[in-house]
């Protein structure tokens, strides 16, 4: 016989991710703020030209795996898809997407003829 058992509430986290101007970064904000959104821990100052690893972080820590996830939503596949086209496990793409999986230069090399980027950019 199952136990039941008792779930526990969970926080319920929003993230937004946009592209754009510095116009619509002040808009994000100023609609952060008419929604009494107060916990923004990664706020990002106000100013012209932003560093990619300002807007996403993870670029500092996993940039191949930030790429490989870019170049599959550029090209509209998923893990599976492209699992299939180079000729490995899925599950070796979601930890190379998390960074458990090194990519070695092979694997660059076969991820940049799918994906239609430079191996380098995985390296």
């Amino acid at each position: 016989m199952q136990a039941l058992t008792k779930m526990r509430p969970t926080e319920k986290l929003v993230e937004i991710r946009f592209r754009g101007t510095v116009s619509s970064i002040n808009k994000l904000r100023r609609t952060a703020t008419a929604l009494h959104v107060t916990d923004l821990s990664r706020q990002i100052p106000e100013k012209d030209f932003y560093t990619p690893e300002e807007l996403s972080p993870e670029l500092a820590t996993n940039r191949a795996g930030v790429c490989i996830r870019g170049g599959r939503g550029k090209e509209g596949l998923t893990q599976k898809q492209l699992a299939v086209l180079i000729g490995v496990a899925q599950h070796h793409i979601s930890e190379m997407e998390n960074g458990k999986r090194t990519v070695g230069k092979e694997m660059a090399k076969k991820l940049s003829e799918v994906l239609n980027v430079d191996y380098r950019v995985f390296l």
